[in-house]
């Protein structure tokens, strides 16, 4: 013992092997606060090329953040890799637009589940300058569990 208190922090929560790879969430610069089945946070900053012709957030931007955090609520971290959950649809209606420079948060939970069919209620907020939370966009996605799929082989 050091008589040093070293303060450890907390592993950072579990999240699908997907996401590891996804090239999406890493450009648009995705972090993620907590991954649990059912129940994601993440967040984002806005940064000037998400912006469209008026200095707003594109709402494929917001579209795109929101549908990560549906996709990491969708798939479980502790599941075996024999299936994986996609969106079957989603509807998202923008209510606020998104600004360069905000911190935006999306929240992804589960509202019901049948079979392998799920249903799932995402909403996007922006941190404003006096630091409260304005909601940008809410979407309701629809989710299917389907099994992996084998990616095809390439005639060499």
């Amino acid at each position: 013992m050091t008589g040093i208190d070293v303060e450890t922090a907390p592993a950072p929560a579990p999240v699908h092997p997907a996401f590891v790879n996804d090239q999406a969430a890493r450009w648009l610069g995705v972090e993620v606060v907590r991954a649990e089945f059912g129940d994601v946070v993440i967040r984002m900053t806005i940064r000037d090329e998400m912006l469209n012709g008026f200095g707003m957030a594109q709402g494929g931007m917001i579209f795109a953040f929101a549908d990560v955090a549906f996709a990491l609520a969708c798939n479980d971290p502790h599941g075996d890799g024999s299936t994986l959950t996609v969106a079957s649809g989603v509807d998202i209606n923008f209510l606020n637009p998104g600004f360069a420079g905000r911190q935006l948060t999306a929240t992804a939970r589960l509202i019901g589940q049948s079979g392998r069919s799920g249903l799932f209620d995402i909403q996007v907020t922006q941190e404003t300058a006096g630091g409260e939370a304005t909601v940008l966009a809410e979407a309701r996605g629809r989710s299917r569990t389907i099994p992996t799929p084998v990616a095809p082989r390439t005639a060499e």
